[in-house]
């Protein structure tokens, strides 16, 4: 793999797709449907799917592709993997609260070691380098020419007083019956992959999630938390969380800064 291609292409298609996106967010309506899992999906998530995986398949046309829109691609048996949810969050994005994201990885052997995430209404961008390192990107953002960074790294989290984030749409009482068990800080909540994010930069030092994610929901945001130090683990047996599972469906899971004394 070329990472450095890897890297510019990734990033450069995650901007676009953002612009597309944010052009349908900043209308005055937009049409909402329901895939057959009752999952809302719109034009902002369509097109930027298109546009995204038009980009890839132009790049890199030999690696196999599964994106959350296509259902085509979801059939694959695979461990290395091109992955992308064009559009993550799509109910935050409905109701317009700014927590969406656009999601693009790069799995090997079933981890994911490259990704990118982009939060066009919040103006964050967060990816793997050519060296796996995590970074965010200080704005405002060229396409075409990449800006000053600053490097990535998790906490040194406190046992005694930790920071943790959990889902804003999927929250329920089992996942805070979970995080009654750990001395906490302070809770603050967040949609679609940017919990990830906020464990890289140092924001939070866990994200428990016991509810149903596919594997383009947490591939680029996985990627992201392991390029800054972080990790994520089974909820079950704490034991790697890996990727091309066959439906692409992921147990609960646990995404956390090392040194949290994690529970079961």
């Amino acid at each position: 793999m070329d990472y450095e291609k890897l890297e510019t292409v990734m990033r450069r298609l995650a901007l676009q797709a953002g612009d597309v996106i944010m052009d349908v967010y900043n209308s005055p309506d937009f049409e909402v449907k329901s895939k057959s899992d009752s999952s809302p999906v719109t034009e902002a998530d369509e097109a930027a799917d298109a546009l995204i995986s038009a980009g890839l398949r132009a790049a890199f046309p030999h690696l196999p592709l599964v994106t959350e829109e296509q259902a085509a691609t979801h059939g694959q048996s695979v461990t290395s993997f091109l992955v992308v949810d064009p559009l993550d969050g799509t109910k935050e994005f409905v109701q317009r609260r700014g927590d969406f994201t656009v999601n693009i990885a790069w799995v090997l052997d079933g981890s994911p070691v490259r990704g990118v995430v982009y939060a066009p209404a919040q103006g964050r961008l967060f990816y793997t380098d050519k060296g796996g390192n995590a970074v965010e990107e200080i704005g405002p953002f060229d396409p075409e020419i990449k800006g000053a960074v600053r490097p990535l790294r998790v906490s040194v989290p406190d046992n005694s007083a930790l920071m943790v984030v959990a889902s804003k749409s999927h929250r329920d009482q089992a996942t805070d019956d979970y995080i009654a068990k750990y001395a906490v800080k302070d809770m603050t909540s967040a949609g679609s992959s940017l919990k990830f994010c906020l464990v890289a930069t140092g924001e939070a030092d866990l994200y428990p999630r016991l509810g149903r994610t596919m594997e383009w929901d947490t591939a680029a945001g996985h990627a992201v938390l392991v390029g800054a130090g972080g990790d994520v683990v089974r909820f079950d047996d704490h034991q790697p969380l890996r990727y091309g599972k066959v439906g692409f469906a992921n147990p609960f899971f646990i995404a956390y800064a090392p040194g949290v004394d994690l529970k079961k």
